[in-house]
């Protein structure tokens, strides 16, 4: 998830001369300061707004008009900037040079800060944040190396710095704290933006250079995230280059082994970076408990980490010859990636590729597979068409006797005997030839022989809780809730 950071804005000229945005100097012509040095002896003739609440800032077009008018000195298109300055700065003359008088501080001129050191009268420039960290930090610190809590001094958030253009904000430096290793981490990055001053509910750092737009384009769990939602919205934000990019321990070669084991101790670092659908591009059949945990895509959230999925390392060529043993070893292990549907593209009821999935000879006992339930038919087969269509081919139906043959029980001549036991061993195998009518028949208070289908210790209350319905069947609405035995 690097990004190149913003740097504290001193890097916005605020001087008198560099206040006009550039569409302004299109439409005039630059004033030339050394070339009036001999005209003027003081700044505030042409600028006395810099020291009088009230008056104008820079000179109007009829002052200028009143030396270049035509005849001795030739005519100007001078006009006074009338675009708001173009800064991120809450810099203001007259309140600057107040608290400078209240430190003690009265020999301010206006050369302190538009002119080099040792310059001649009139070499002008914008201030430079170096000057500025001098005087306020007495030297102690470089302007991007300064304590989060300083930025506010001379900064206003970007979202407030309307007149600032994109391509300003997309050459902001980084700060040096950017440059450390554990930076975009929460220890890092997470941990700086809650340094806050006030009631602010982020660090000033974070909103001079930072809007909402920026951290959301990352962040799935920006709307969750206290101190982004504390960040004003602002699209040029995002005209600062940033690339979500995995942290350092995703590169081990034993991650994606380890990965399910580490969400589930922490998926809060989990919902920083992904979402749902970003899991989905591997897990898609059964989903993981951490994957429920995290969010879901949408509006103000970043898309989250674009994942790619690759076939594990035990993978290897061959492996689908040798993959039946591993996945009725460990079926969960499979269904991390692989859906039933995905099975049966290969494992399916289609008599010219029966004997991919089933061994040899399987048609003459699968009743007994089936019975015990050794594996699952439903998960290919509909027990209700499949199995009837060629049991019915066989003669093998359902035939509504008491005792005696009863064409798929013939096996066992007294099969109805014990047939109740059958049924709760593998009631998905009688329902593929018989419907509930056909239990009605002998187990039914109502309009049957009333046998008792219940086993031992059944618990009439109980049953009533989970499925009232299926008493119904047999009881009708007079449902017994006494405990009874067969």
């Amino acid at each position: 998830m690097t990004r190149r950071a913003l740097g504290i804005g001193f890097i916005v000229t605020t001087s008198i001369a560099a206040v006009a945005s550039a569409s302004v100097r299109q439409q005039q012509p630059h004033f030339d300061h050394a070339q009036h040095a001999k005209l003027f002896v003081a700044c505030a003739t042409c600028h006395p707004g810099a020291g009088h609440t009230g008056s104008p800032m820079f000179p109007t077009a009829a002052a200028c008009a009143s030396c270049h008018d035509g005849i001795a000195v030739r005519r100007i298109a001078w006009q006074p900037p009338v675009l708001p300055r173009v800064s991120n700065l809450r810099f203001d003359h007259l309140q600057h040079a107040a608290a400078r008088r209240q430190r003690g501080d009265t020999g301010q001129r206006c050369t302190d800060c538009h002119a080099d050191a040792g310059a001649g009268w009139m070499l002008v420039r914008p201030p430079r944040a170096p000057q500025c960290v001098a005087c306020h930090t007495r030297n102690t610190g470089t302007h991007l190396s300064l304590p989060d809590s300083a930025c506010a001094t001379c900064h206003v958030p970007l979202a407030r710095a309307t007149a600032l253009p994109g391509a300003r904000v997309a050459h902001f430096p980084a700060p040096p704290s950017h440059q450390a290793p554990d930076f975009m981490l929460a220890a890092g990055h997470g941990a700086q933006a809650k340094r806050t001053v006030g009631l602010v509910r982020v660090a000033q750092s974070c909103a001079t250079c930072h809007a909402r737009d920026f951290c959301a384009s990352c962040h799935v769990n920006a709307p969750e995230t206290v101190t982004i939602q504390a960040l004003e919205p602002d699209p040029r934000s995002l005209l600062v280059p940033h690339v979500l990019k995995a942290p350092a321990n995703h590169a081990s070669s034993d991650f994606e082994r380890r990965h399910g084991s580490l969400a589930l101790k922490s998926v809060a670092s989990c919902r920083s970076c992904h979402t749902q659908e970003s899991c989905l591009t591997c897990h898609r059949a059964e989903l993981p408990g951490p994957v429920k945990l995290l969010y879901a895509a949408g509006p103000g959230r970043g898309p989250g980490a674009r994942t790619t999925r690759r076939a594990p390392s035990s993978h290897t060529p061959g492996w689908p010859a040798r993959h039946g043993p591993v996945a009725s070893a460990s079926m969960r292990s499979c269904t991390s990636c692989h859906a039933r549907q995905e099975c049966l593209t290969c494992h399916k009821p289609d008599p010219a590729s029966r004997g991919s999935y089933h061994p040899a000879a399987f048609l003459t006992r699968h009743p007994a597979d089936a019975y015990s339930r050794a594996s699952s038919c439903t998960d290919c087969h509909n027990t209700g068409q499949f199995c009837q269509s060629c049991h019915q081919q066989s003669g093998l139906t359902a035939k509504r006797t008491l005792l005696g043959a009863a064409g798929y029980h013939d096996g066992n001549r007294q099969f109805f005997l014990g047939h109740g036991q059958a049924a709760r061993q593998a009631l998905e195998s009688c329902v593929s030839c018989h419907v509930e009518r056909d239990c009605l028949t002998c187990h039914s208070v109502v309009r049957g022989r009333s046998f008792n289908p219940h086993g031992p210790g059944f618990d009439p209350v109980q049953m009533l809780k989970k499925n009232p319905q299926l008493c119904i069947a047999c009881h009708g609405t007079s449902i017994p809730t006494r405990r009874t035995s067969p």
